[in-house]
């Protein structure tokens, strides 16, 4: 019996295909910067606060030049308020790694 694992993220319907291009752009170590400095200072509560979790995804976007749709963000900012992200936890951080290699 073989077992298929979809990532979580699909769960919330973020295409496997969106995450593969954010992925390939933070490979781009300008864009790479400007991310660590849009979520440098960002905690768990910041990223448990609806309205601030969509303007960190609508400056996210913008700074990767990614369209995102009004459903695209909303599917994202679920996704982000579902992982209960603590930045300062090195699980939460090595979790998420994993979600995205």
């Amino acid at each position: 019996m073989e077992v298929s694992i979809t990532p979580g993220y699909q769960n919330y319907g973020i295409r496997p295909q969106l995450v593969e291009r954010v992925k390939l752009k933070l490979k781009n170590p300008v864009v790479k910067d400007r991310i660590r400095q849009l979520l440098g200072h960002v905690t768990k509560y910041d990223l448990q606060d609806r309205s601030k979790v969509r303007k960190l995804v609508k400056s996210a976007a913008g700074i990767m030049q990614e369209n995102l749709t009004d459903a695209q963000e909303e599917q994202i900012v679920a996704f982000i308020l579902a992982q209960k992200i603590d930045p300062n936890n090195t699980f939460h951080l090595l979790k998420l790694w994993g979600m995205f290699r």
